[in-house]
């Protein structure tokens, strides 16, 4: 009893939080003639709505493909249905043809935030409080501390409830999945996952952990008994869910090659903006767009992920526990943002989720990514006016991690999983890693904060005016690599102990 009491008031404090940052500005206020991602999501609510649904993804005369034409699949669109339904019943100006293009209200801007408040209380939110409590190990009291920290991960919030978006929709689907598996619910983990991908086409970030973990513990279980049986139940689960999701768009041909070839623009380019990964960094050394084609660029990104992902989804094959589950799901999440073609910055969310669910086994190291994820969309808040909520929020999470989960407590070596780093470099010299760890976490925080001010404080250059996103992307892609690296050989060593190991199996 008592420990539902302190998850209903940490839920009630993350509400908080989230309502809180909603009350801010919003991505494109008042910035004709695209304004931003909220008018995005009112025209998909305005299209959906007022077309039939064989035209929701071609451009006619009623809907302009230039101007926020869908690129999500289905179920962002059925999503888009329901909540134009309700915004009609309110107020039909919100969502009439044409005439409400731009619509900007203090009473819409409500109904907006409470729908994506409304989507995290009915996926998002049950599906963390499940997960802290059901899959992570400590008392009552820990599993809470790290659900609290989990709610308050500033990334998501500023995003969703900043800048404006559903991400909290598929990355709840997905933890929905993970959740399922983690309880052995294999078949319905499958159908979560499914949800999550027919929500957002980037849950791809997700997909091969999902499939490998599956297909490792059928191959475990027996392909000619046992295996075999699972193999198929969730190969007709799958196959099913995407039917469903996708029946209208299946009687002709050509609807549903419009929608795989809305949700899949590989036209766009390498990659937009600055980005803190692979190919946005290496651009300010080696203009990577002018030497190569669009497609040489596409085959290279392609080939450099499959070969980013690839020992961890073998690893995941052979040794197919939700330990190295978890470890998975970061490791390939980080392989496509680093590598991957036509990267958003805010993709790093898709990595930032499994690196919450490693909050309980490396806090340190989990609390380091995420709040170098957060401050990677630094440019993004900026622009949307929301640095005072990046700011609350930011120290917020970092002090209530530290503080809670002992972070900076659990600096040994052997919590930090730093022993595979021992048998690589104890023949060169002895070093204490546990405090190297340690000073360079502060020193990364620091930097962090320098440079999160200088781009709040000071204007660039006039020969130099993207100096600052780039400094900023270059720092977080460091930090983004390196976390790879390290993820990667964490799931390459020992699972954290044999009673977690116990548990995973």
């Amino acid at each position: 009893m008592q420990t539902w009491s302190l998850v209903s008031i940490c839920v009630l404090l993350s509400i908080i939080a989230r309502w809180g940052v909603s009350l801010n500005s919003y991505s494109g206020a008042g910035k004709p003639p695209m304004f931003g991602d909220y008018e995005a999501q009112r025209h998909w609510q305005e299209v959906t709505y007022n077309l039939p649904i064989q035209e929701w993804y071609f451009n006619t005369t009623n809907n302009d493909l230039n101007y926020w034409g869908l690129d999500y699949p289905p179920l962002t669109a059925y999503h888009s249905w329901i909540c134009a339904y309700l915004a009609k019943t309110i107020n039909p100006e919100w969502v009439e043809l044409h005439k409400s293009r731009g619509y900007e209200s203090t009473q819409h801007k409500l109904f907006m935030r409470t729908t994506v408040l409304v989507a995290d209380l009915l996926i998002y939110i049950p599906a963390v409080v499940l997960y802290c409590l059901y899959l992570t190990d400590g008392s009552s009291k820990k599993k809470v501390s790290v659900m609290f920290c989990f709610l308050l991960y500033p990334g998501l919030i500023l995003i969703d409830y900043g800048h404006f978006q559903y991400n909290g929709v598929s990355l709840g689907f997905a933890l929905w999945g993970i959740l399922a598996l983690g309880l052995g619910w294999d078949v319905l983990g499958s159908m979560a996952f499914s949800l999550a991908l027919n929500y957002k086409q980037m849950e791809l970030y997700h997909a091969l952990p999902f499939f490998c973990y599956l297909l490792g513990k059928c191959i475990k279980t027996g392909l000619m008994g046992r295996g075999l049986f699972l193999l198929v139940r969730v190969g007709v689960t799958v196959l099913a869910t995407f039917a469903l999701c996708w029946l209208p768009f299946l009687a002709e041909p050509s609807q549903a090659m419009q929608v795989v070839r809305r949700i899949f623009p590989v036209a766009r380019g390498l990659f937009e903006d600055k980005v803190a990964n692979t190919w946005c960094s290496l651009n300010t050394l080696i203009k990577i767009r002018s030497i190569l084609s669009g497609d040489s660029q596409l085959y290279l990104s392609l080939a450099c992920t499959l070969l980013a992902v690839l020992p961890s989804c073998i690893r995941l094959l052979t040794k197919p526990t939700f330990w190295h589950f978890k470890l998975a799901l970061v490791n390939s999440s980080l392989a496509f943002f680093l590598f991957s073609f036509q990267v958003h910055e805010k993709s790093i969310l898709l990595a930032a989720l499994p690196a919450c669910l490693l909050l309980n086994d490396l806090p340190l190291m989990a609390l380091w990514f995420l709040q170098a994820s957060t401050f990677s969309m630094l440019p993004l808040f900026l622009k949307d006016g929301l640095l005072v909520p990046y700011i609350v929020t930011s120290l917020g999470f970092l002090f209530f991690s530290i503080y809670l989960l002992s972070a900076l407590d659990h600096c040994s070596e052997d919590k930090l999983r730093l022993g595979a780093y021992n048998k690589l470099f104890c023949w060169v010299l002895k070093m204490d890693l546990a405090f190297i760890v340690r000073w360079k976490f502060y020193i990364s925080i620091a930097a962090m904060v320098g440079l999160s001010i200088a781009a709040a404080v000071l204007i660039a250059p006039p020969h130099l005016p993207d100096l600052f996103p780039v400094l900023i992307s270059t720092t977080a892609f460091l930090h983004f690599l390196g976390t790879f690296i390290h993820f990667n050989v964490v799931q390459f060593s020992e699972p954290p102990s044999r009673k977690s190991q116990k548990k995973s199996n």
